[in-house]
């Protein structure tokens, strides 16, 4: 369950191993900002995915809000 094609089996030790070094990397303050970034980004591919797009609705926002 917890295999990959390369990497083989993946335990507690291994991820936390990874995490340490990943916050080693970028701080404390940037992996908050990096993750908000990664949520927008997966939000943005699952409504471009069911068709959903934002700018369709603005043109029509921005014709109430001028009347």
């Amino acid at each position: 369950m917890n295999t990959l094609l390369f990497l083989g089996s993946i335990g507690f030790q291994e991820i936390l191993v990874i995490a340490i070094i990943v916050l080693l990397l970028f701080g404390g303050k940037k992996i908050p900002e990096l993750m908000k970034g990664l949520g927008k980004g997966v939000k943005s591919f699952k409504d471009g995915m069911n068709g959903t797009d934002d700018d369709t609705e603005k043109p029509a926002e921005k014709n109430d809000n001028k009347q």
